[in-house]
């Protein structure tokens, strides 16, 4: 194998330096030589400091779970936010995924409680409506006298057709469906959008 690829146990400094370069070169937007340096980092800095880093890498997995309620990430059974008697629970923002959760959180806008799909609707990857919490959030709003669904997923093609498609299902349901104005740019993503942007996109918002 060629010390150049990721995992190759050639690596001058050995197999255990090449695997955690090959793990760092997992990680969303990291290549080869970001991982190098990370890695270079981790043998560089105090002992201390790279225990701190997997130990906390370890107890998020081990602590972290999704919201028996919302979807949403937390390490309680229901998150920070449903569980706030300050929020609004009949009005729901409907959103793709939990980093969405924290994007609209940022932009201080909206009070009302949130629903995570776990993705969107794309027939192209073998994604459909079982795969995501489309039936518990038709489950909420039937049960929980939501009046309100602000749909928020990414104004993308895929995202557009979840929307549409959570809208069919709640058609003859008494509940005002609103989509994020279009200060967001189609093909955007939420988690990159400004606080800015992101509070007028939901004061903005229309009826479906």
């Amino acid at each position: 194998m060629s010390p150049d690829r990721p995992g190759s146990p050639d690596h001058p400094c050995g197999p255990s330096v090449s695997r955690l370069i090959e793990q760092f070169s997992r990680l969303p937007g990291i290549g080869r030589k970001s991982a190098e340096r990370l890695t270079n980092h981790i043998l560089n800095c105090p002992a201390g400091d790279a225990l701190a880093l997997a130990d906390a890498i370890r107890t998020v997995r081990e602590q972290v779970r999704r919201c028996s309620v919302c979807f949403t990430l937390t390490e309680d059974d229901v998150c920070r936010i449903c569980r706030d008697p300050r929020r609004d629970r009949t009005s729901v923002c409907v959103v793709e995924q939990p980093r969405d959760v924290v994007a609209l959180e940022s932009s201080g806008a909206f009070q009302g409680v949130y629903h995570v799909l776990g993705g969107r609707i794309a027939p192209l990857e073998g994604i459909g409506p079982e795969d995501l919490t489309i039936d518990q959030l038709i489950r909420r709003v039937r049960q929980d006298g939501v009046r309100e669904l602000v749909m928020a997923t990414n104004p993308t093609v895929d995202g557009d057709g979840t929307a549409l498609f959570i809208t069919n299902l709640l058609q003859n349901d008494d509940v005002t469906i609103t989509r994020l104005a279009r200060g967001i740019a189609s093909g955007s993503v939420l988690e990159f959008a400004n606080r800015e942007m992101l509070a007028d996109a939901l004061r903005g918002r229309r009826e479906l």
